[in-house]
């Protein structure tokens, strides 16, 4: 067994803690999806284009860290289901412009408020001040971490 310094002990505590927090946070909103018969790829599209407006396939790509082949074929299928339309971009020839459409629209005005609500019920425990100072510390946490040389 593993008998670190004091340093390390604390570290990986709150590394298990926070792995299994997030664990159950995030299998309980994907549950929420997936009642919605979407996938977690195709909502996580869905959602970026109903909350951020028309994106780029490269876009989409980079902001959801989904590969550009991947998110093309996710893409195709949310257009073939009439969530989303291609439209040429005015500025590259080369690029189009995914778009919500109005079935996509209609989609989520029904289930995004509903989506926010499970969200809100799991974070319910903290108050609007331990949200913000977690959102800090996870800030922090993610830039110091991106920062490293471990990468």
């Amino acid at each position: 067994m593993y008998q670190g310094d004091e340093q390390s002990q604390i570290d990986l505590r709150l590394f298990r803690i926070w792995l299994k927090a997030s664990k159950i946070i995030f299998d309980n909103v994907s549950k929420d999806i997936e009642r919605h018969g979407i996938s977690t790829e195709n909502f996580m599209i869905l959602e970026l284009l109903y909350n951020k407006g028309p994106q780029t396939v490269q876009k989409i790509s980079e902001k959801l860290s989904i590969p550009s082949g991947s998110i093309t074929y996710f893409v195709d299928k949310l257009e073939k289901k009439e969530y989303v339309k291609r439209e040429p971009s005015p500025t590259d020839r080369r690029a189009s412009i995914v778009v919500l459409a109005d079935k996509g629209q209609c989609l989520f005005d029904e289930i995004f408020p509903k989506h926010v609500e499970v969200i809100s019920k799991n974070v319910s425990s903290l108050s609007n001040e331990e949200k913000v100072q977690l959102m800090n510390l996870l800030k922090t946490l993610g830039l110091g971490a991106s920062a490293s040389d471990l990468k």
